[in-house]
């Protein structure tokens, strides 16, 4: 993998990502301050709407290069949601019960502290399992 590739997707994941937390802490807003819902049941709702949202734009931007014949985007979309999503949701879940729960942080804290701790994971499995090289039309390398 050449690092200048690498480093472009790289950079538009954490793009898509910073808007992604934008998402996701409006809809934790919406759904534990205005709705009142359970902090985690809020929690998993927010992360789930920011994972569909970053869905589209990793299929349309990031891995754009990857999905250019567009077979597969139901694929993609069920691998992303078991991976991306259950990282995202789980770590989340395990940083709201441990810091909200436990330590009494604020939840916008502890939700953001979150975000940062499943990030890594999340590049590797978009970037392996979801649009991975099955994914490539013929002739395409990255």
């Amino acid at each position: 993998m050449k690092l200048p590739g690498f480093l472009g997707r790289w950079l538009r994941f954490n793009a898509v990502g910073a808007i992604g937390i934008v998402v996701q802490i409006g809809a934790l807003a919406l759904f534990k301050g205005a709705l009142h819902i359970d902090y985690l049941a809020a929690t998993a709702l927010a992360v789930e709407t920011a994972v569909l949202h970053n869905f589209v734009w990793h299929e349309h931007w990031t891995w754009k290069d990857r999905t250019a014949s567009h077979r597969g985007a139901l694929g993609r979309l069920v691998r992303f949601n078991l991976s991306n999503g259950l990282i995202s949701i789980g770590v989340n879940l395990v940083f709201m019960r441990l810091l909200v729960g436990r330590f009494h942080f604020p939840y916008m804290a502890a939700n953001l502290i979150g975000i940062a701790a499943g990030s890594l994971a999340n590049y590797l499995a978009s970037d392996r399992l979801v649009f991975g090289k099955w994914d490539r039309p013929p002739g395409l390398s990255s």
